[in-house]
């Protein structure tokens, strides 16, 4: 079994621990937190124990680190994982800077270290299955693919000020999905973005509705729409536009039952969030980590340092077309 240890015990933090415990492949040992009643708490649940950061590192039987700590320190301790011998699963985004994130990973080359980024998206059944049609040639020649996400509501402000933005924290994952699907990486990119859904948002220099339009070299077309506000539910769809039809990964419900009255038909809502709509991307995504510490899972088969690094360029990207007003080209 794969020994692991998770740092961040908050909310992403107690999904991947949970799922751990769970596992038959995988043994929570350590669990660390700057707030101890955070660790204390995912430790209690999970039957791991509290132990601090140096610790766990200097610990020879842990063979993984999960970091879900906040965004600014990933990349410190990615490379100190690596540094130490473990394999690190690290959540999205590696950092807030492109530059910063390319400096990570050099380390974590040097150390040899398997590294996993933590776009969970790509383990979903659904976006797996849409993925293997298009590869199979079901809808003849990929032309153009669409990508809706919509949260129910904005994050609480003291989230807002470490996250990096809509583009580095929100569209990042459909900006890893666009490419993953397409099997390429754009050129460049058109954005637009606004605040309409909270004057909070605006008030921290964010942004909380967004549009953008990929370019391929190949010429094919992506179009991402983001927004922070969604009063029907957790707002997940990719529609994917080819030659010979048209494939779609609609919304998830929260039941498949459909009602029919003199007034018409009606279908329950959406999935209220991301822990819901992923639950089992996750643990899929989990599993698949565990086999590519193992050595049974091909850099190919899971999202690596070089696809994290690639979707912050477009990100970095994004953010100059919105302030520009036009075009602007990836830098990687």
């Amino acid at each position: 079994m794969l020994k692991l240890a998770i740092f961040g015990a908050g909310r992403i933090g107690q999904v991947h621990g949970r799922n751990a415990a769970a596992s038959n492949e995988i043994d929570l040992i350590a669990v660390a937190d700057e707030f101890p009643a955070a660790a204390e708490a995912l430790a209690a649940e999970t039957g791991a124990a509290v132990r601090a950061i140096d610790d766990i590192l200097a610990d020879g039987a842990v063979e993984a680190i999960l970091i879900c700590t906040p965004t600014d320190t990933h990349a410190d301790l990615s490379e100190r994982a690596a540094a130490a011998g473990k394999a690190v699963f690290c959540e999205k985004p590696i950092d807030l800077s492109a530059e910063r994130a390319r400096a990570c990973l050099e380390r974590v080359d040097a150390a040899g270290a398997p590294f996993f980024v933590g776009f969970n998206r790509r383990f979903d059944p659904s976006f797996d299955e849409l993925r293997r049609r298009l590869r199979a040639g079901a809808i003849g020649d990929l032309e153009l693919l669409t990508i809706t996400s919509r949260d129910p509501a904005p994050p609480p402000a003291d989230y807002l000020a470490r996250s990096g933005g809509l583009f580095r924290d929100m569209m990042i994952h459909d900006f890893d999905m666009a490419c993953w699907l397409l099997d390429e990486t754009p050129v460049s990119v058109f954005a637009a973005a606004s605040a309409l859904v909270d004057p909070a948002v605006a008030a921290a220099g964010d942004v909380d509705t967004a549009a953008v339009v990929l370019t391929m070299a190949s010429g094919r077309i992506c179009q991402i729409s983001n927004s922070r506000r969604a009063v029907y539910g957790y707002d997940q769809r990719i529609e994917a536009h080819g030659s010979g039809g048209m494939l779609l990964a609609e919304n998830h419900r929260e039941t498949a039952v459909v009602a029919a009255d003199a007034s018409g038909y009606r279908r329950d809502p959406a999935q209220p969030f991301f822990l819901e709509r992923y639950a089992e991307a996750y643990r899929l995504e989990l599993a698949a980590f565990a086999k590519c510490v193992a050595g049974d899972l091909p850099p190919a088969d899971w999202p690596t340092g070089a696809d994290g690094l690639r979707a912050i360029a477009i990100a970095d990207a994004a953010t100059r077309s919105a302030k520009s007003g036009a075009p602007a080209p990836i830098a990687l």
